[in-house]
């Protein structure tokens, strides 16, 4: 097996410290235990099992236990082998080539072939998947000379591809359910049939998802779970205490109110970690609609962005959990990160004089205008920051009617009907931010229905260059360098206003062992998680 041919690109290695890298001990120091029931929590509840249709955190965190990717990836993001056992690029990097594992099947039964990759790649994540229509943008073919060879074809060397190939980025779907079939409507979508560690067995709306071990999984004696329970608990103190009580052992992706992290780190029988959210790297943001005239005039939203104290969001809302954004690529992704780019620090002075000059001064009853703000319903955080930036612009005169909906209606509203003036939520740049950045920027993503696109209808023609140089770039060092005069291009021009990087965490019982805590830890099926007692 080769390693990632192009792991200097996406230089998570150098990213990381040490410490992000140890091992959960308790699972190296003793010998998993086979059996038992896993209940945790996903909040909000997911809306399709598969990402290849919604790449909503929800979804994947429950389906990235059913389907598998091609690949894996270890602590220092060096490839392993999944579906795929061992792969070779072409000195020009226009060829990659997958051999595939014999003798896995899907949960139906039928067997797993290279059939199943090519539609998967061609007709699913190139049409569908919000992020891959331009991940793969320049695969043009995959061939199959036969079951188990899986030839990638592409006009010009993808630097980004080898990061997107894992079971939550590109999950493989069975061609023999899925072909003729209108995709993001097929029932399988709700009723998944995957090759992964565990198969589905029901979904009680409101209440759980139930999956079973899959007895056939290629990776012999995994997973070591019998059963694995997601419930969606809307309240985030109730989340907590269900912890607490032990009615759930396992929880992802931020599950208790940020106000008691500092009282659950002290109960002896939980575990916090921020570990394992490295490779998808999220920032939180707040996104302009230009389709709205008064929104459209750059002086507004240069005005918006000096109205907000960002270091106090973090301290109050987000009790110093997180830190402040200085642009679209967060600090710790280092390797295409840079602080040169425009700011806009804290100043409502300066706020108001551009306001001003943009010709919308305050009325009688000081209101300069007036706008909806939607934010993403993912945890209390989200509204309190709504709350947040709607008292923050009432300070310069800006009126601002927060809008709140489940996360289907506000998919429907932001990305569907572009009906919003501001919405705001996190997105994942991940560690290579080809991967998840340029969709909410290049104009070729704005693409009516498909959520986590480009919802603000940006469309900037040197932008547009500066993502196409980089989708091209077969240099590494010129690729970082064009990554650096897009925050640039983007801070100037603000479609979206980056307000904070975020460091998510996890809650889990001692006696949950084998926890995932690499770069992609949270993001990784829990096939090797087992029970202690």
């Amino acid at each position: 097996m080769r390693t990632n041919p192009w792991k200097s690109l996406t230089l998570l290695a150098a990213c990381l410290t040490a410490s992000l890298l140890t091992p959960h001990l308790s699972a190296a120091q003793e010998t998993p235990r086979r059996g038992g029931t896993l209940v945790a929590i996903i909040q909000p509840e997911p809306t399709v099992l598969t990402t290849t249709v919604n790449n909503q955190f929800p979804n994947g965190a429950v389906s990235v236990n059913i389907y598998d990717g091609l690949v894996a990836y270890d602590d220092n993001l060096d490839l392993r082998p999944a579906l795929a056992e061992r792969w070779e690029l072409s000195p020009d990097k226009l060829t990659l080539t997958f051999h595939l594992r014999r003798g896995v099947k899907w949960h139906d039964g039928a067997p797993f072939t290279s059939a199943d990759v090519r539609f998967s790649a061609l007709e699913i994540w190139k049409k569908v998947h919000s992020r891959g229509r331009l991940t793969f943008a320049e695969l043009t073919d995959v061939e199959t000379p036969d079951d188990y060879t899986a030839i990638f074809r592409f006009r010009a060397p993808s630097l980004v591809v080898l990061s997107a190939l894992n079971a939550w980025e590109s999950q493989v779907l069975p061609k023999h359910l899925y072909e003729g079939t209108d995709i993001l409507k097929n029932p399988r979508n709700l009723e998944p049939v995957g090759t992964g560690p565990f198969r589905f067995k029901t979904w009680q709306r409101g209440e759980a998802i139930e999956l079973e071990r899959n007895p056939d999984y290629w990776d012999a004696g995994k997973p070591y779970l019998d059963r694995l329970i997601y419930r969606f608990i809307p309240d985030g103190g109730a989340r907590a205490a269900a912890l607490e009580i032990g009615d759930v052992g396992f929880a992802a992706f931020d599950p208790v109110p940020f106000a008691d992290i500092d009282r659950v780190r002290k109960l002896p029988n939980l575990v916090v970690e921020s570990r394992g959210y490295e490779w998808n790297a999220k920032y939180y943001f707040l996104e302009f609609n230009l389709r709205n005239p008064i929104l459209a005039d750059i002086r507004v939203r240069r005005a918006i962005a000096h109205a907000i104290d960002r270091q106090g969001l973090a301290d109050t809302v987000w009790y110093g959990l997180v830190a402040p954004a200085t642009g679209p690529i967060p600090s710790f992704v280092k390797a295409f990160y840079t602080k040169d780019v425009p700011s806009y620090s804290f100043d409502t002075a300066q706020a108001e004089r551009l306001l001003d000059e943009a010709g919308y001064r305050r009325g009688p009853n000081g209101v300069r205008f007036s706008i909806n703000q939607d934010f993403q319903p993912f945890n209390d955080n989200f509204r309190k920051t709504a709350e947040y930036l709607r008292q923050s612009l009432k300070r310069v005169g800006i009126e601002v009617n927060v809008r709140s909906q489940d996360l289907a209606g506000f998919v429907r509203r932001v990305y569907g009907s572009y009906d919003f003036d501001i919405n705001t939520g996190q997105f994942s740049v991940f560690i290579d931010p080809e991967l998840g950045l340029l969709r909410q920027f290049w104009s070729k993503s704005i693409a009516p229905g498909i959520p986590w696109t480009n919802a603000s209808g940006y469309a900037d023609a040197q932008t547009d260059r500066l993502i196409e140089s980089i989708k091209s770039a077969a240099d590494p060092e010129q690729r970082i360098a064009l990554f650096h005069d897009l925050q640039r291009r983007i801070q100037s021009d603000l479609p979206v206003l980056p307000l904070l990087e975020l460091r998510q965490f996890t809650v889990f019982n001692r006696n949950v062992r084998g926890v995932a805590l690499g770069p992609d830890g949270a993001m990784s099926a829990l096939k090797d998680v087992w029970l202690a007692n």
